[in-house]
């Protein structure tokens, strides 16, 4: 059963990151991304907020988020593919969201002349690095 505690802090993370991804003008607050969290144990709720910067034609290695994270594009153009989803391109002022334990088998920018920048937000509930190594695959029909 959940405590009330817990599902304060849940209610804490949710806010931080309605905050970090919505525009204010004028006192007046405009959803810019909402997305559903996985269930998670609220007793160990961390957030933890990144800015990438890719210069002109970078790329992250393969890798893998063992946590929920939420982007948002602040400059330039960002190119990824989640292993089972589509190629996506990201333009500044874009947001996203990535399921835990996705392989991102591309993180770029997408221009080879201008930086790109962005904003991860990541929601986890247990000890874990942000980012990791993607699991070995075994090579097709068991030989080498």
């Amino acid at each position: 059963m959940t405590s009330f505690t817990s599902w304060s802090r849940l209610a804490a993370a949710v806010l931080c990151a309605a905050i970090v991804l919505c525009h204010v003008v004028a006192a007046q607050a405009q959803i810019a991304f909402s997305q559903a969290l996985p269930r998670l144990d609220g007793s160990h709720l961390r957030v933890t907020i990144v800015e990438i910067r890719y210069g002109p034609g970078e790329s992250s290695p393969p890798h893998s988020h063992p946590c929920p994270v939420i982007g948002y594009v602040v400059e330039g153009a960002l190119h990824v593919q989640v292993k089972g989803q589509p190629e996506t391109t990201y333009k500044a002022g874009a947001s996203f969201y990535e399921a835990p334990n996705g392989i991102h088998l591309i993180s770029a920018n997408a221009s080879d002349k201008k930086p790109a920048k962005f904003i991860a937000y990541f929601v986890c509930d247990h000890d874990t690095p942000l980012s990791i190594a993607p699991p070995e695959t075994p090579a097709s029909g068991g030989k080498p």
